[in-house]
């Protein structure tokens, strides 16, 4: 009986805990946005008019308002920097905020990498490899953020690869390697996948499709440590 209880307690439990953290995140997320939306409210509302006010400050209470708001503005701000006057004024507005002292180092850093990351162009973050970490013989997903540039660049004689590892079940945080192109294997599974393995801590395997073999090719790069 105890066991037939249990057994139907994690049955239930792993029907509601995805959707219970799913509702908890976008909550959180969701509170964030109208708490900066009624701020921006707020500051609005003292430099308007005494009749207006009021009308103001009642917008903090529509529901998702916020973040239609939010999602409209960077829809609008998309659609103005696409063309050649949006262009030409965000050159501007990098060259204004790249000579404010302290906030030029902060801001070209995260402009820097939200390029990089979000580029269509670029290939951070779009495939997955598995490479031997902390020691050879062991082995994690990582994810290849690029290549390496500048003076690392020339101190490695061989074509490298700059490497992300992820934590486990947080994959915020990780670690940043640098290693051999020869010394990674390349994953068929898309980095969704990649990630879901490793927020599953392995339990979560994705599906191997038709075509797709497991086995190692026959040109497969060696691996250190091997003969």
């Amino acid at each position: 009986m105890g066991a037939s209880l249990r057994k139907y307690l994690v049955a239930g439990l792993l029907v509601w805990l995805p959707l219970a953290i799913t509702v908890w995140v976008l909550t959180g997320a969701l509170d964030v946005v109208n708490g900066v939306f009624g701020a921006l409210l707020s500051a609005l509302a003292l430099v308007m008019p005494g009749a207006w006010r009021d009308s103001i400050l009642s917008l903090q209470h529509v529901p998702g308002l916020g973040l239609a708001i939010l999602a409209g503005g960077l829809l609008a701000t998309g659609v103005f920097v696409a063309n050649i006057f949006g262009q030409w004024l965000l050159t501007q507005w990098d060259r204004l905020m790249s000579n404010i002292p302290i906030v030029k180092s902060i801001y070209s850093s995260v402009k820097q990498v939200s390029d990089t990351l979000f580029s269509s162009s670029g290939n951070a973050f779009r495939e997955a490899v598995l490479v031997q970490y902390p020691r050879a013989g062991s082995w994690t997903i990582a994810f290849v953020t690029g290549a390496p540039s500048g003076e690392v660049a020339c101190h490695l004689p061989d074509e490298h690869v700059s490497l992300y590892v992820p934590t486990t079940p947080n994959p915020t945080s990780g670690f940043f390697l640098i290693v051999p192109r020869a010394d990674v294997k390349p994953l068929q599974m898309t980095v969704d996948e990649a990630l879901k393995y490793i927020i599953s801590m392995g339990t979560v395997a994705p599906l191997t499709q038709a075509g797709q073999p497991c086995e190692p090719s026959a040109d497969a790069p060696h691996q250190p440590g091997r003969n």
